[in-house]
Parts: C-alpha cells; structure tokens; sequence
C-alpha cells in the first residue's frame, strides 16, 4: 500500500498492493493500521455508501458541520470516477484549492479525506460505483453543498457538460457559504480531532 499526502492537509491519496493470477485479483482497500502507521488519522466506519451515476454526472461539492465532521474513505468498484476534495476550511493555507485524484479499476486507488473537506467526484462512464467509507452517519441537518460549477473554485471538470442533481444545481457559492458562517473553521476542525486522539491533524 503505497499513501501520498495530497496538497491539501487532511488528504491523501492511497494505491493498494494488487495481486493477480488467471483467477483474477485480490487487494487491501482499506488498512487502518497501515494509514496509522504513515501518520495518517484513521476513523472507525460508521456507515457505507455506494454511489452509482452515469457518465459526466458531478455530485458535491458536499460537506458536513464540524463538530463532528465527516471523513471519508472514497475508492471506485466499477468504472471510472475523477474524485476531488476541495479545502473548505476558513483559515487554512490552502482555502477554496482543490485535487483530483482518478479512481478506477486499474490501479484502484482510493483516497482518504479528513473532516472539513469538501467531497466531490465526476462519473467518466456509465454505470460508474464509487463506494466510500464515513466517520459519521447521514444527518441531513449538518449536510451542506457548494455549487461545483462555482467560478471561485475554478474545478476543472473533464466532461464538457456535468450532470448535477436539483440539490447541487442549486446549492450557494462558496462566497455566499462564506458570508453566512457555514464553512467550517480551519482551527475548528484541527480542535475536533485533538479531543479524539490527543494528537494534532496531520
């Protein structure tokens, strides 16, 4: 399991160790104690999602409340998905950047978000399944979006016209997040994760 930071703390990327024979393959999608071992924060599941969509679908940029947060452990089954997290944290070096990472089933790699980040992804074929792992259950009152076509952000998109939910569509700038005191605070989120495991964020 190879894990490289991403440019935005609280991020990292993670490519697994595959093994293959005529049979097929086998790998190790998810490790907590490998993540530990590299420094990394990890979380103790508390619900699983897949998601399927059709090609140039865009879903997020979704985020939720700190405290708690939502991390998240995002790889890709079927298909092929551009999965991109987004530095929504007021106060840190890195505010409104963004990455991508493809996920695919080649080099099936998945990437690791901590709380506060923004989540999104774009589906490059149909029947695309992105699974992701989640430190906090669903809670609709604490779930937010920032419009992904936002020029603020500036996402570069590989699909000519994203397809978007009604809520996405819909879903305020980041500007607008900003004025009304929904962004998560950089510190905030820095706080949360030293009352859990005594360390700083990494």
């Amino acid at each position: 399991m190879k894990i490289r930071p991403l440019g935005i703390e609280g991020a990292w990327e993670i490519t697994p160790q595959q093994h293959a024979d005529p049979r097929g393959s086998f790998l190790e999608w998810y490790r907590p104690d490998r993540l530990a071992e590299a420094g990394l924060t990890p979380f103790t599941p508390a619900q699983a999602n897949l998601s399927v969509s059709a090609a140039e679908v865009v879903r997020g940029v979704h985020f939720a409340d700190v405290p708690p947060g939502q991390a998240k452990y995002v790889t890709c089954v079927t298909g092929a998905a551009w999965d991109v997290v987004v530095d929504l944290r007021v106060g840190s070096p890195t505010f409104g950047r963004w990455e991508a990472v493809l996920l695919d089933t080649v080099d099936r790699r998945a990437v690791h978000m901590a709380e506060g980040l923004g989540h999104a992804f774009c589906s490059l074929t149909d029947d695309t399944s992105v699974v992701y792992l989640c430190s906090e259950t669903y809670a609709p009152q604490r779930e937010h979006t920032v419009h992904p076509l936002d020029p603020d952000l500036a996402i570069t998109w590989p699909v000519r016209t994203p397809l978007l939910s009604d809520r996405d569509a819909a879903a305020p700038s980041l500007a607008e997040m900003l004025a009304a005191g929904r962004l998560p605070r950089y510190v905030g989120v820095q706080e949360k994760v030293l009352q859990e495991d005594g360390s700083p964020l990494r």
